[in-house]
């Protein structure tokens, strides 16, 4: 075990980063963040902010110098920089893993190689890979293989025609063209995976998205989707995971489907700080350095909803005003509400679609949880879509 007070290192900072970074200093632990931004969220509440490029090893030098084991917070770090870490410390998770969930090629093809349910696909890398595309696949969803995500590097086509137009608009980068399920719903689980190959498993939670983005989580779910714990262990032993994991899964016709999975903690996983005995954050911490895994219990039912940077703006008159100042939304509106816990990530700028904040609404009873969430969700100005 790496035991306080240890430094630990964290590739990435954004608000997954700060949260793992408040989690840690809980626990006694320092924590150097490396990140290009200057601004970066968890950069200013960690120890130590290495601010330069995941490729720079002059940086990944200090960093396994100065810790004593390094995870990241987001899957798009390269895999030759967990690599070369690893070399020096524990990376957990490892390259291979996280290789595999960075590429959606790669990942849908573990999932086809270990008989896990998923939606009909073909991997596109040329124009004749859609010209021979099975008539199954259509209508469906052409997505970049890399670094797409909240909606972004994804098309919704309906023929070959359309799909050849997608993919030359996305610079004819190797894609995914995948079967578009009809949609009852959306969940994901959330578990950490210690190197022993223990899990804790975080109840399935409900999602519901806008423009591609996460707009609200509800746990526990309100229909019985027990197996996806199940099919996520699954996922978590064959990949040999070390670490906090998260899979989304599609609900089509009473039938789960895997989407796709989070190597790091997930945006549908805030509510454990709020209403878990132990939450994602506080489990990517022990997984990383050797700790027993916490219980995984919620003592609470929650629901979270995503502040995007939208509610910045006056509606009226979107952008800044004259001065070039946001409207900062009116918090009193949020913190009337006694079971609601508010979560600002200190971003240096809003923007639209952005992800600024988020609040967890907890109570005993799922359904008050949820009319609070609402009617909170209201108050500060977020539209239904």
């Amino acid at each position: 075990m790496i035991l306080p007070p240890a430094t630990l290192g964290m590739l990435g900072g954004g608000q997954l980063g700060r949260f793992f970074v408040l989690a840690a200093h809980e626990l006694g632990y320092k924590v150097w963040v490396l990140d290009p931004d200057t601004n970066s969220p968890a950069g200013k509440a960690a120890d130590r902010h290495l601010c330069a490029a995941y490729e720079d090893f002059a940086a990944l030098d200090q960093l396994a110098q100065h810790c004593a084991a390094v995870t990241t917070e987001f899957e798009n770090v390269p895999a030759n920089t967990l690599d070369y870490l690893a070399k020096f410390v524990p990376v957990r998770p490892s390259a291979d893993a996280v290789g595999i969930c960075q590429n959606r090629v790669a990942e849908k093809m573990f999932l086809r190689n270990n008989d896990i349910p998923h939606a009909p696909f073909a991997a596109i890398n040329s124009a004749d890979d859609l010209r021979n595309a099975s008539p199954e696949l259509f209508p469906g969803i052409l997505k970049v293989a890399r670094f797409g995500y909240d909606g972004k590097g994804q098309a919704r086509v309906t023929s070959r025609e359309e799909a050849l137009h997608a993919w030359q608009a996305f610079h004819n980068e190797a894609c995914v063209l995948e079967q578009m399920l009809t949609l009852d719903y959306e969940v994901s689980v959330v578990l950490a995976r210690d190197e022993h190959g223990n899990t804790r498993s975080f109840a399935p939670s409900e999602n519901a998205h806008a423009h591609g983005i996460l707009d609200i989580s509800i746990s526990p779910a309100r229909f019985d989707v027990s197996t996806a714990q199940g099919l996520a262990e699954r996922i978590a032993e064959q990949l040999g995971y070390v670490g906090t994991l998260a899979v989304e899964f599609f609900v089509s016709r009473g039938q789960l489907f895997v989407n796709e999975m989070a190597p790091r903690p997930h945006n549908s996983g805030h509510y454990t700080v709020d209403a878990c005995a132990t939450s994602q954050y506080e489990q990517q911490v022990r997984a990383l350095t050797g700790l027993p895994l916490g219980d995984a219990r919620a003592h609470s039912a929650a629901v979270m909803v995503n502040l995007l940077g939208d509610i910045w703006y006056d509606a009226s008159q979107p952008g800044p005003d004259a001065h070039g100042h946001y409207r900062e939304p009116d918090w009193s509106k949020l913190l009337a509400y006694p079971n609601l816990k508010l979560h600002l990530y200190g971003k240096h700028h809003a923007r639209p679609g952005r992800k600024m904040g988020h609040f967890t609404v907890i109570d005993t009873d799922p359904v008050k949880a949820h009319e609070v969430a609402m009617a909170a969700r209201a108050a500060i100005g977020i539209r239904n879509t």
